[in-house]
């Protein structure tokens, strides 16, 4: 299951996170316990219409509201460029982005934001917003992506216009873009093919489901710069996004980053740093903001609903030949779903020799969609893994026959382009087959087995690693990560293994935008592999310069014998000359030096100084994820409900640097797939109204809805990376959705084509 790997003494442990104690007894500071002197407390006035246009707004009983410091509008915002602004990871169009964090001329969503207000304490500010006065002309709102695509559809924007395979068009609609991929002749494929399948599928909006709410603490000093304290998944991508909007250089903002109590991608954009600001200059005080839950789901970046079709052709003997499809991706108010990357994971387990997927980028009047783990391909997946179980029933195959057949593997090019280099999409399949979950049947009546397969293509992106030699032979570790899922301790052991020292002698510490170069956002499953890359380098500068400091020391004569008599030579000592292993550095040209890790930083000062090791990188090498998952389910043929009774998730991880870590972000992967497979869905009015903005009403799993998860973890080294790192924590999002779409089929003979499949909907289904 697991190739032969190198030993390590640290990569494969799994020791305490560094950051445990102080979360388990509350002294970890998170976004929402900032505290400065002469703080004032912000709210938000929010749309109550989906789609309407902004006549005026009038402030002047909420500014003579006895406790109220200010109240803004768009009007105190810069006039933001109609143009695009590369923010690291991504790139966006200023004004666009400027317009959600405060409308403009019209709201596109319920839950924009259209004033602010900055109170000596929450409740006035909170009683200020009822006093704003604001005239609104409604429009009719457009809530669903095939309704959007339609001609005569309200259009969100007026002046926007289609972007047609790549090319600017004058056509105005609702389609921001469509992009399409092509590999080989599908017609020519299709026409080859035996067995077709064709199905079209729907997937719900769905929230990540983070427990912290949106957070910002906002100081405009009296000198010009401003300071922001936010929970977010990348401190440079807020600096980057506040100054564009804004109207500053980069050097005037700096941004801290607090713990973050969850992200899962939705922690990304900015919503409430800007305006924090601009209250923070205007009242010439720091005001701190956070959304209470209600407008979490209305106000910030779900996942987009979408529509797919896929079709798929097979000869008899299960080769796949062929493959469409056409995904369509709400992306909220403003163009930017992760259509593109559902494009490029819908067919990435296989390899097939004709594939066409075309991409669509619909604006709809729901709050712009964010990134939720491996966004985009769990949509994707929902619809290309339903059809290639229904093409293995067709066929007379076992599910995970149809997927060993056409696994990708080295040298097999993705539609959207590159070509594999070693991947362990295989080595999941085989797992899966040969695990006891799977050889055990399954008996009784209304029960299902089902299994899925994902892919999520991980990215790199830009890191940077400071680390600091202390006289005891400790380190510090300095990084610009957010840490969400343990990377602390994941990097720290990427650090403690190259300069071989106990994982307990490095201290890693998470720094703002002042205190480190630039880092990208944790996500995209970059942070163990790029940052740990970047800790790896910087472990090697640490010991590159310790090299250089010996070779001076024990250049020069050394004693020799010959012919039984000692005899004193001069011999050079050049650094290639100096070895490290196992913590002590030895002279290849003299046996009789040596020094440990330890006898080295104890004598720093008399040797050259302080120690600093420095790394940026921005490694290329990125290693996709392939997950296999297993899943048994027994629907309750009376209600619909769909209980799990045993769930397996298979996957190739590279290198388990924290197996701990692995597991619980594999185990929390399915579980945020179970409630996007089972229950959770925004839920709109005619009107563009979520009706069911708590977790009351919005259903997430809990402990009692599911059985222990088991996880398998299969380790096939990323060749692109020193240690073997693949990115875990998105691609076990993927198959769930459809793995349990497939099981419940297996129990009630039904197909599902529409998640989620909650209780209502299977009972429909069964009633057909």
């Amino acid at each position: 299951m697991a190739e032969a790997t190198a030993e390590y003494k640290v990569i494969g442990t799994r020791p305490i996170r560094p950051d445990g104690a102080d979360k388990v007894t509350g002294r970890a500071v998170y976004g929402g316990d900032m505290r400065l002197t002469g703080m004032l407390h912000g709210k938000v006035l929010r749309s109550p219409h989906a789609h309407a246009r902004i006549k005026s707004i009038n402030t002047a009983k909420a500014e003579a509201l006895p406790g109220v410091k200010t109240v803004i509008t768009v009007k105190d915002f810069p006039v933001a460029e109609d143009r695009m602004a590369n923010l690291g990871e991504m790139a966006v169009n200023v004004k666009l982005l400027s317009n959600n964090v405060m409308a403009a001329d019209k709201v596109l969503y319920k839950g924009h934001a259209v004033a602010a207000v900055a109170a000596t304490n929450a409740h006035i500010a909170e009683e200020a917003l009822g006093l704003i006065e604001v005239e609104y002309e409604v429009l009719p709102p457009v809530l669903d992506v095939l309704d959007a695509m339609k001609d005569e559809a309200p259009l969100l924007h007026e002046t926007m216009t289609t972007t047609e395979l790549g090319q600017k068009t004058d056509k105005r609609s609702n389609i921001a873009n469509h992009m399409r991929f092509l590999l080989g002749d599908p017609a020519q494929g299709f026409r080859e093919a035996d067995v077709v399948i064709e199905r079209e599928f729907d997937t719900a909006t769905v929230h990540q489901g983070y427990i912290e709410p949106h957070n910002a603490t906002a100081l405009w000093n009296e000198d010009g710069h401003l300071y922001i304290w936010t929970s977010t998944q990348g401190a440079f991508v807020v600096q980057r996004q506040a100054a564009e909007i804004l109207g500053l250089p980069v050097s005037q903002v700096s941004v801290t980053p607090c713990e973050i109590g969850g992200g899962f991608g939705g922690k990304i954009s900015v919503y409430l740093e800007p305006v924090a600001a601009i209250l923070s200059r205007k009242a010439g005080r720091p005001v701190k903001i956070i959304m209470s839950r209600i407008e979490e789901f209305e106000a910030t970046g779900p996942t987009p609903a979408s529509h797919i079709k896929v079709k798929m052709g097979a000869k008899k003997d299960g080769r796949l030949v062929a493959a469409e499809a056409s995904l369509m991706y709400e992306a909220g108010a403003f163009p930017g779903s992760p259509v593109g990357a559902g494009c490029m994971c819908i067919f990435s387990p296989y390899a097939i020799p004709n594939m066409q997927v075309d991409g669509y980028d619909v604006v709809v009047n729901k709050p712009k969609t964010a990134a939720y783990r491996a966004p985009g391909a769990t949509n994707a997946a929902f619809a290309s893994e339903t059809v290639m179980d229904e093409l293995a029933e067709k066929l007379g195959m076992d599910p995970l026959e149809i997927r060993r057949l056409n696994g990708a593997k080295e040298g097999d090019r993705r539609v959207d382009g590159p070509t594999f280099p070693r991947i362990g999409y295989l080595e999941t399949v085989h797992a899966a087959l040969e695990h006891e979950h799977y050889a055990t049947p399954l008996t009784g009546p209304n029960r299902g087995r089902g299994v899925a397969s994902g892919f999520w293509f991980n990215v790199g992106f830009q890191s940077t690693v400071v680390i600091n030699v202390n006289a005891d032979g400790t380190v510090s570790l300095v990084e610009g990560s957010t840490d969400i899922g343990g990377t602390r301790a994941s990097i720290a052991m990427q650090a403690a293994e190259t300069l071989g020292i106990p994982y307990e002698d490095v201290r890693p510490t998470v720094v703002g935008t002042d205190g480190i170069g630039f880092t990208d956002v944790t996500g995209g499953s970059r942070t163990t592999f790029a940052t740990g890359y970047a800790a790896h380098e910087a472990g090697l500068d640490v010991l590159r310069q310790m090299k250089e400091r010996l070779a001076r020391r024990w250049d020069g004569e050394m004693e020799k014998e010959f012919e039984g008599q000692a005899e004193r030579a001069t011999v050079r000592i050049t650094p290639d000359d100096v070895t490290y292993a196992n913590g002590v550095f030895k002279c290849a040209k003299d046996a009789g030096k040596s020094m440990t890790f330890k006898e080295v930083t104890a004598q720093m000062a008399r040797m050259g100084g302080p120690i600093t090791g420095r790394a940026t990188s921005q490694p290329r090498g990125v290693g996709g994820a392939f997950a296999t998952h297993i899943v048994d389910v027994e629907v309750d043929p009376d209600t619909g409900k769909v209980t799990i009774l045993r769930y397996t998730a298979v996957q190739d991880v590279g290198r388990a640097i924290h197996p701990s870590y692995v597991e619980g972000q594999i185990q929390g992967g399915v579980v945020q797939g179970v409630g996007w497979a089972l229950n959770e869905e925004f839920v709109y009015n005619d009107n563009g109204n979520m009706v069911n903005s708590s977790f009351l009403d919005y259903r997430m799993p809990t402990t009692l809805d599911l059985p222990m998860l088991k996880t398998v973890l299969v380790e096939v080294p990323n060749p692109g990376h020193p240690y073997g790192v693949r990115g875990v924590g998105e691609v076990p999002i993927v198959p769930p959705v459809a793995a349990l779409a497939n099981a419940i089929y297996r129990a009630t003979g039904k197909r599902m084509t529409h998640s989620p499949m909650s209780p209502g909907y299977v009972l429909n289904k069964l009633m057909e």
